[in-house]
């Protein structure tokens, strides 16, 4: 028997929803913010697709992940195909000054470790890594304005 377990984290971002959505979009940035993944590589042939590496100090876990749904400036969907068992949604709220961005996350756990792994220790101390990220990403996508502001009109140009 295993069990799904979920958590959710979100942080502000003062910067408009065009450049958080571009930075998240692009999913082979995310090693920069995220502390535990270790590299993330779109799928040459199926760019709905990609190859996900997480690593810690003692842990390491692959998986395929493809593309539920994408809906610009609003949601990013995906669940796994292959490996790691997990899925999950980043979600975008636009407040004109500043973007909302809130990551949810669910993974599987096998039943011999639910009962490590559903405790609140696991949880907080995965909640706090997955906050540090999000941190993170605020700090990586300020700095990226300061030095390539948004231009609203080029936005969406390769």
């Amino acid at each position: 028997m295993s069990e799904w377990l979920e958590h959710s984290v979100q942080v502000e971002v003062a910067a408009p929803i065009e450049h958080v959505w571009n930075l998240w979009h692009n999913i082979e940035l995310m090693p920069r913010w995220m502390k535990w993944i270790e590299s993330v590589k779109i799928v040459e042939d199926n760019p709905e697709l990609s190859r996900w590496k997480l690593a810690t100090k003692t842990l390491e876990f692959t998986w395929l992940s493809r593309i539920l749904q994408e809906i610009p400036h609003q949601i990013i969907q995906w669940e796994s195909v292959d490996g790691l068992p997990n899925r999950g949604a980043i979600r975008f709220y636009d407040r004109k000054e500043s973007s909302i961005v809130k990551l949810t996350f669910t993974y599987e756990v096998p039943g011999i470790l639910v009962l490590l792994m559903n405790n609140d220790f696991v949880r907080n101390a995965v909640d706090g890594t997955l906050q540090a990220d999000m941190d993170r990403f605020r700090d990586y996508a300020m700095n990226e304005l300061a030095t390539n502001p948004v231009n609203p009109n080029t936005e969406d140009l390769p």
